[in-house]
């Protein structure tokens, strides 16, 4: 595959304006590496697009050689879907252009804008879209999907609030999807993941936001995570749609702000953002700052950029390998809670989480059928996250994972698309929850990439 590549190569240069990085190029080894070191893959070019044409000229180039072809934009994929061996990666990550409208309140993005700089460009207006919990995520995978983050409950998900998308499909057509034009295609979108095409560029309507919130944490041992889970669900039962909360079972890092004699231990992090007036918002928390009382408290106003970055040095850029998984699921009833609380307890150390993320709200108001992501009237979304750095820690991280993830599935409701390992398509169907809704995503992607060329994704087969 290798060799086709450079065989052919000086016909794409004609058309390619960023740089093609092959695998004897000084730089490659970074040019081709992924958030999730699990996968360490050697595709034949990686070829760095500067703009929509380039995007172009590379699905071109690889529909017309047969190349395996991986989209990549912030590279957080998962189940490392951002690389392949011996195809091309179509990197995005040097299309960084923002433009806010602060009149009309939206922001047209390019499709390698991470979340930390789209939310550094809103914020400078007091508006924000929701974003991911982590500033080094890429916006282009996580509205794909769907899109959950600090402001869901206020803002719903991010694909809510996609007004249009410029998308590159698997002929090297240039199409916009919105309400008024490839209407279908704008529908597939907002959740259908990367199997429609490559969006270049995504048009978001902003939402009034800070610029500072009540965020931060009250943290509490694990060895009491039964207790916690309880009052937490209670807690949340009857709280404000501007509050967004996870309770995140972690070891405490080496480092301030935990104190010495906590640094090592399992913790509970119960995290909030309250993105609304902030004297209400503190008496909104107050009783998450009683209870326990905690170990430790740092929820405070802070900037709504500061909250965005909270979870930056948990999951660094490069250098870790993880395994994820996760379920939707509805209440979490006495049994769920304690049965959350046991693996809660034996989360590999240090690397492994487990974040029970509370939904409903602004997403539960859309009709299911307005988008393709589904589990809308779930309450609350459950996240698995292992890592490790030395690669005896592999089986022990991987099977607590797999534990937990069978183990809640008897409640779940449904699950996130983007929480997906390679788990196969049967559980690909069950994240979109109706075979309606799924049918219809066969007949898209029929129409829009017959020959599935857009294949490294939660891929939807076409009919044929």
């Amino acid at each position: 595959m290798t060799q086709v590549v450079q065989l052919d190569t000086a016909a794409l240069e004609q058309l390619f304006h960023g740089p093609l990085v092959k695998p004897d190029d000084p730089g490659y080894d970074e040019a081709r590496a992924v958030w999730n070191a699990s996968f360490d893959r050697r595709p034949a070019l990686v070829a760095r697009a500067t703009g929509t044409a380039d995007v172009a000229a590379a699905v071109n180039f690889a529909r017309e050689n047969g190349l395996l072809l991986a989209v990549r934009g912030g590279s957080h994929s998962i189940p490392g879907h951002s690389s392949c061996d011996g195809g091309i990666v179509l990197d995005t990550s040097l299309m960084r252009g923002v433009h806010v409208d602060p009149v009309r309140r939206t922001a047209r993005a390019q499709a390698g804008v991470d979340w930390g700089l789209l939310d550094r460009e809103t914020q400078a207006h007091g508006l924000a879209v929701t974003g991911g919990e982590v500033t080094h995520t890429g916006i282009a995978g996580l509205t794909l999907g769907g899109g959950i983050g600090w402001l869901v409950r206020k803002c719903g998900l991010t694909c809510d609030s996609l007004l249009s998308a410029q998308v590159v499909t698997a002929d090297g057509s240039i199409v916009t999807a919105s309400e008024e034009e490839n209407a279908d295609l704008y529908w597939g979108l907002r959740g259908g993941g990367g199997n429609f095409g490559v969006v270049t560029s995504f048009e978001y309507r902003l939402h009034e936001v800070g610029p500072t919130i009540l965020g931060g944490a009250v943290i509490h041992p694990a060895e009491r995570a039964a207790e916690v889970l309880r009052f937490y669900r209670d807690f949340t039962a009857d709280a404000p749609e501007e509050l967004t909360t996870y309770a995140v079972f972690f070891t405490a890092p080496p480092h301030p702000p935990f104190p010495e004699e906590v640094r090592g231990m399992g913790l509970v992090a119960l995290a909030a953002c309250y993105a609304g007036d902030l004297e209400e918002g503190e008496k909104v928390v107050a009783p998450l700052r009683e209870f326990g009382p905690p170990a430790l408290d740092i929820l405070q106003p802070m900037p709504y950029t500061a909250m965005q970055s909270m979870f930056d040095d948990a999951t660094p850029v490069r250098g870790r390998s993880w395994y994820v998984k996760g379920n939707s699921v509805g209440r979490l009833t006495d049994e769920l809670v304690d049965l959350l609380a046991e693996h809660a307890n034996a989360i590999p150390r240090p690397f492994g989480e487990l974040h029970i993320g509370h939904m409903g709200g602004a997403v539960a108001r859309v009709p299911e059928d307005a988008t393709p992501y589904s589990g809308r009237d779930a309450e609350h979304v459950l996240l698995f996250l292992s890592g490790w750095e030395d690669e005896a820690d592999r089986d022990e991280s991987v099977a607590w994972t797999r534990a937990i993830a069978d183990a809640t599935q008897p409640f779940a409701v449904g699950v996130y698309v983007n929480f997906l390992e390679n788990e196969g398509e049967e559980r690909i169907r069950f994240s979109y929850g109706s075979t309606e809704k799924y049918d219809r995503l066969v007949a898209l992607k029929t129409k829009y990439d017959p020959d599935n060329l857009f294949r490294l994704n939660q891929n939807i087969l076409p009919a044929a």
